[in-house]
Parts: C-alpha cells; structure tokens; sequence
C-alpha cells in the first residue's frame, strides 16, 4: 500500500474517532503528519497492551487449573470414596443428595442400641431444583422407624452400622421414593474444625438451654459459636424438651450458618480460605465416587445465584413417638404426610410444598 493509500484510511478512521479525538487534533495542527504517526503508534500500544491482557489471562488459567487440580489430590488423597448402590428408583426432576453426620464420640449414640458401630446421627435430604435457583434440606428422626433392606424393621440411622453409606443411600431412596444422585458423609470432628476454620459461625438458638455436662449454654437469639460449642449445640438432646426432634432443629440451625458464611463473598473469593476448607474437612469425609472435586465445582457455579435466602430448611412427616414390642423407643411414620411429600420432591414441587406446610422450622 502506497503512503497516500495508508494516510487516507488514516483519515477515515480519524473521522469516526469523534470529539475526543478531534480535541487532540487539535493539538497538532501545526504538524499533520506528526499527529498521524502518533496515532499509529497509539494503536500498536493498545494492541501490545490487550495482547499482554490475554497472556494474563492464560497464565491465570494454568494457575488456577494447577490450583484446581492441587485441591483434587488434597480432596481425594484425604477423603474417603465409595460406589454408590445401583437404584431401583426413577430419576425424578432436579437432584437430589445425601448428607450424614456420625458421632463416633458421642456416648449416646451407641446407648441403648441393639446395633454396634457407626451410625448417622444426622440424615439430610438435600433437594437442588431443576432451574438451580432453591435448595431444599429436609432432615429426618435419626430414630424414626422404617425398613431397613435385609434387616428388617429398624431405625433409619442404624442403616449405617449394617450396611455402611450404601445400605443407607438404599434405605432412604426406597423410603422417599427417589433416585439420590449423590452422598457424603461427615464426622462430627469435621464439623467442629470446619467451624473453626471459618473463624465461628452465627447461630440462630430457638430456645435457651444448658447442656447436660453443664459445660456449655446457649441463650435464645443469634449466638457466635466456635467449633466445640457448636458440637455441643448439635449433639445436645437429653436436656431439650422435645429431645431428638429439637437436636434436629438445632442441626438444621448449624447447617444455615454454615451454608451463610461458606457462600459469602469473603470465603469463595478467598482460594486459601477454600483450600483450609478442603484441608480441614477432607480427613473427615465419605464421598460417593461420582462426586469429584470437578462435580463439586461445577455445582457450585451451577447454584452462583443462590444465596441463604433461597435455602429452605424443613423436617420430613413423620408420627409421634412410639415403643416397639422390644421395648425401643422409636418414631413412627405417617404414611398419608410422607406420600405427599414424596409426589413433591419427586416432581421437583418443593416450593409448592414448603409453602403448603409452613416450612417446619
């Protein structure tokens, strides 16, 4: 191209540049030709400098994939992994996940009980809708009283000293009604240094009561809780008026502090608070197979939206408590409640359902 060519497109683009450009023409009126080698100096500038942009960038990508995949090794070298059972239940709309907390420490856990080993003193039901935009944590009675495959009538936390995490992902799947998609389990020293690493948690306490041991407790209303007190909160039931099923609000209570202050800003944007999360909680953690660090990631940027307001937190129906012909204690099951509450979690009609039920608490 000629240098009259390239100083007419020059021209051209001068034209389209607008006042702001015209002002510094003006500054160089005195010497046209030095102002459009100027300009064209100014373009190879910008261009280096959105190349440089785009080498950044990748080289942020390789860091954070290096960083990714560091956070895998950590999860999987730590953690404990299990195949989940094969299902004889449809796959319904959304998905649906399984939470267990075992209290291996816990001396009443174990008394009492016909059964030795581990057992789930926490069951959730975690219901992620279809669109991604409400999550829904339904806990259930660690001693309600249901069919437990191969073994009869039982409690429904005894699945786990039978049978293990598979027997149990079975257990609730042919109670509910649908296919679960993913477990993991977590020991409840995992909770407490799970806590701690996030600097305490903020718990709303719906009653005031001091714990059996007289070491802890807690006063009604919003209570800052580090991870011992918060163990105490959870696992606290003999000096709770309505027992088990105040433990289980209390459960639920930790687990909306816990989702609240690992979903704010000053976590998910802080990688060496992620990777403390992972560290801490890892040792503790039984995971089904499929529920890679990769699945995690991907979930989390599938629920981006979702803050603490769009969790909903509920008890699944059940009966009053009741005694076998044993003699244990147990909590029966409503049927009527249950089949209603099966139509809307397997419809993905949670909200319909929260809404119609008040929530529970």
């Amino acid at each position: 191209m000629r240098r009259s060519e390239r100083d007419a497109l020059d021209d051209a683009a001068d034209g389209a540049s607008g006042a702001a450009s015209d002002d510094m023409l003006d500054d160089f009126e005195e010497n046209p030709e030095d102002a459009r080698r100027d300009r064209r100096r100014g373009r190879r500038r910008i261009l280096i400098v959105l190349g440089s942009v785009g080498v950044l960038v990748l080289v942020a990508a390789l860091v954070a994939g290096g960083y990714l995949f560091s956070l895998q090794r950590s999860f999987y070298t730590k953690s404990v992994q299990v195949g989940l059972p094969s299902s004889s239940q449809t796959e319904g709309a959304g998905q649906n996940y399984l939470l267990l907390g075992s209290d291996r420490r816990d001396p009443d856990s174990a008394e009492g009980q016909e059964v030795k080993g581990q057992r789930s003193d926490v069951v959730m039901l975690v219901h992620v809708s279809a669109d991604k935009k409400s999550v829904y944590v339904t806990s259930f009675p660690r001693d309600l009283y249901i069919d437990i495959p191969g073994h009869g009538k039982g409690r429904i936390n005894s699945a786990l000293a039978y049978g293990g995490v598979p027997l149990t992902v079975t257990t609730v799947e042919n109670y509910v009604g649908v296919r679960i998609d993913h477990v993991a389990l977590i020991d409840f020293d995992g909770v407490e240094g799970l806590v701690d690493s996030l600097g305490g948690v903020d718990v709303r306490v719906d009653q005031s009561f001091e714990t059996r041991s007289g070491s802890y407790s807690f006063t009604q209303g919003v209570q800052h809780m580090d991870g011992a007190e918060a163990l105490a909160f959870v696992r606290e039931r003999k000096n709770l008026p309505d027992g088990d099923f105040g433990r289980n609000r209390h459960q639920r209570a930790l687990v909306a502090a816990l989702a609240d202050k690992v979903i704010s800003a000053d976590t998910l944007s802080d990688p060496i608070k992620i990777k403390g999360l992972v560290d801490t909680i890892a040792p503790y953690m039984t995971i089904d197979s499929a529920l890679t660090p990769s699945a995690i990631v991907g979930l989390a940027a599938e629920l981006r939206d979702v803050r603490n307001s769009d969790i909903f937190y509920l008890e699944v129906p059940h009966g009053d408590p009741t005694t076998t012909s044993g003699g244990a204690s147990v909590v029966g099951t409503d049927e009527a409640a249950m089949d209603a509450f099966r139509a809307a979690i397997r419809d993905d009609d949670m909200h319909a359902y929260y809404s119609a039920h008040a929530g529970g608490s």
